[in-house]
C-alpha cells in the first residue's frame, strides 16, 4: 500500500471512529448529562439514584479493559453499582439512600448503600485520574499512569496486601495502543473523550462528596 492511501485509510479510521458510538462516547455523554443536571438544578431537584446508576453501569467496560491489574476495582465496583441499582428500586435518590443510613447509624457498615455509594464514588474518581495521566504522557506502557492514578485514588484506603498485588499486576496492562483498540479509539478521538469526562465527573464527584460532609460525615474511607 502506497503512503497516500495508507494515509487515505488512517483518516476514514480517525473519522469512524469521531462518529462511531464508542464506549467512551457514551460514558462521556451520560456524565455530561449528570453535570449538566446539577448545573442546572434548584434547590428541590436532587439527583435520581436510577439516572446516576445508569451512567456508572457504563464505567465498568473500562475496568474490564485493563485487565488483572484492575480485576480487583472492577469486581468491587461492578458488585457495588449492581448494590445501588437494586436500592434504586426503593429509594428515589442519593440523597434518601444516605439519609436512611444516618438514621441507622449504618453509613460505614459493610455492604449499606452508603459504603457502596462511597466506593463507586472512588471508582469515577480512579478513572478521572487515570485518564488524567494517560493524556498527560505519551508512553507506550500504561504502569506509570496506572500506578500513579491508584496511588493517588486508592491506595490509601486499601490493605498492604491489596496493594502488593495491584502494584505485580501492573506489569499485566495492555499497552497504550492495545487499550485504544480495545476502546475503538484513536489517540486523538480518545483524548477529546476522555476530556469530556474529566470535566463531567468532578462535578458529580464533588455533588457526592458534599453529600457526605454536609451531613458531617468524614471523606477519608
Amino acid at each position: 500500500m502506497d503512503e497516500g492511501a495508507d494515509n487515505g485509510f488512517n483518516h476514514s479510521q480517525t473519522k469512524m471512529s469521531m462518529t462511531t458510538k464508542t464506549p467512551l462516547s457514551d460514558i462521556a455523554k451520560a456524565f455530561e448529562e449528570l453535570s449538566g443536571f446539577l448545573g442546572s438544578q434548584t434547590k428541590d431537584q436532587k439527583l435520581r439514584l436510577d439516572n446516576f446508576c445508569e451512567a456508572c453501569s457504563l464505567v465498568s467496560v473500562l475496568f474490564s479493559c485493563l485487565g488483572l491489574a484492575f480485576k480487583f476495582a472492577e469486581m468491587e465496583y461492578v458488585a457495588k453499582v449492581h448494590d445501588l441499582v437494586e436500592a434504586s428500586k426503593t429509594y428515589a435518590t442519593l440523597e434518601n439512600v444516605l439519609d436512611r443510613d444516618v438514621a441507622n447509624d449504618t453509613v460505614k457498615k459493610p455492604g449499606s448503600h452508603s459504603r457502596n455509594l462511597r466506593r463507586v464514588r472512588q471508582g469515577l474518581d480512579l478513572i478521572r485520574a487515570l485518564f488524567e495521566e494517560f493524556l498527560s504522557t505519551d508512553d507506550y506502557y500504561l504502569k506509570d499512569a496506572a500506578s500513579t492514578a491508584y496511588s493517588q485514588v486508592c491506595a490509601p484506603y486499601h490493605t498492604w496486601a491489596v496493594r502488593t498485588a495491584v502494584s505485580a499486576g501492573m506489569y499485566t496492562l495492555p499497552t497504550r495502543e492495545e487499550l485504544l483498540q480495545k476502546l475503538n479509539e484513536t489517540d486523538h478521538t480518545a483524548e477529546k473523550k476522555m476530556r469530556r469526562y474529566i470535566e463531567a465527573s468532578r462535578p458529580v464527584i464533588a455533588y457526592i462528596d458534599k453529600l457526605y460532609s454536609s451531613r458531617k460525615i468524614a471523606l477519608d474511607w
